[in-house]
């Protein structure tokens, strides 16, 4: 796909056309049209801000269609170059999306569930064994497998017991890998292999893999990382707007495991199955307090969203038929969310 600044016109023509290209193919050359002023500013507005918020790519499909695309070169940055795995053969870079990887292993454990392989309700020690975590027998077996997805298990970063579970949000990246393990001894299957069959094969996503996370990332208690592109983030967002299916008509995950992904956790009504979800009347963000209103007041109520450390971001809105994807080399403003959403939503409103 090539770049397309300076035909902001031609593009929102196309866009409200729905006569973009497919996810997969490249961009045809854009034909003449009738520029119309206040939506070619508001297009001008939205890219000039996501570039000036250091993203490194923002890609935005609707209808299945991608309709605007954009690379960035990698800045000279240390702690970013940590993130950073090449390029793909389109030019956009292959990063280390940080924890978006959440939400691809939340429908990797609905697969599973689908598959049979987990239940959701049973304690994690069935499947991980007893002392995996710091507190005592009697508390541990009170922590579900439900309890690791919607962030309440109740444990500490050190796994210490610390509140029962189910009571308390807290967003608990340590205590989150421990799904990685339930899911490879559900399956005695190694994670990347599981993850290859599937999700990644079945629906085209060539540019997605694990991968060793380096030292300088050791203390995070994830230590491994999910690499992958604008367009495969893509491709698996396109698939949740499909209800589970993928773009070449691949059934990844049942519409009954999608639903149960969304419904919102009763200690945080922005969270599901790690997953952040929009429209709810409050919201406990991973590094804020409970906040009254939803996660993004500016976007649609219907919005869920894969979010990851420099603001990497897939927000997925059905009732617009929408995917958006931005990658980025550095934090961008503490409000980038509602920014973002305020200049997307002139664009296409």
């Amino acid at each position: 796909m090539r770049r397309i600044s300076g035909l902001a016109a031609a593009v929102m023509a196309c866009w409200l056309a729905g006569c973009g290209p497919a996810v997969t193919d490249a961009y045809p050359a854009v034909a003449a049209t009738h520029a119309v002023p206040d939506r070619d500013a508001a297009m001008r507005d939205l890219l000039d801000y996501a570039r000036g918020q250091h993203s490194t790519g923002f890609l935005v499909v609707r209808g299945g269609r991608a309709l605007v695309e954009e690379n960035w070169p990698a800045p000279d940055d240390r702690t970013f170059s940590i993130f950073l795995y090449g390029k793909t053969a389109s030019g956009a870079l292959l990063e280390d999306v940080a924890s978006q990887q959440k939400s691809f292993i939340a429908v990797l454990v609905a697969v599973a569930v689908d598959k049979g392989l987990i239940d959701v309700d049973r304690p994690v020690d069935d499947y991980l064994g007893v002392g995996w975590s710091k507190a005592s027998p009697a508390q541990e077996k009170q922590i579900r497998v439900i309890n690791i997805l919607q962030m309440n298990s109740g444990l500490d970063e050190s796994f210490a017991y610390v509140a029962p579970p189910g009571t308390q949000f807290f967003y608990n990246t340590a205590v989150y890998a421990a799904s990685k393990r339930i899911l490879t001894a559900a399956s005695k299957l190694p994670l990347d292999q599981l993850t290859r069959d599937w999700l990644t094969v079945p629906a085209g996503m060539t540019e997605t893999a694990w991968r060793e996370r380096p030292a300088a990332l050791a203390d995070v208690g994830n230590a491994t990382g999910l690499v992958t592109s604008p367009r495969d983030t893509a491709r698996f967002g396109q698939m949740i707007l499909n209800g589970g299916v993928a773009e070449n008509g691949t059934r990844i995950v049942s519409k009954a495991g999608l639903k149960a992904m969304f419904e919102r956790s009763p200690t945080n009504p922005a969270y599901g199955r790690l997953w952040w979800l929009n429209g709810g009347a409050y919201a406990v963000r991973a590094t804020e307090g409970r906040r009254a209103g939803p996660l993004i007041a500016a976007a649609p109520s219907d919005l869920v969203g894969a979010f990851g450390f420099l603001d990497r971001r897939l927000y997925v809105v059905p009732s617009l038929d929408l995917v958006v994807v931005r990658t980025g080399a550095d934090a961008p403003d503490a409000d980038f969310d509602q920014q973002l959403w305020l200049r997307l939503m002139r664009v296409i409103g």
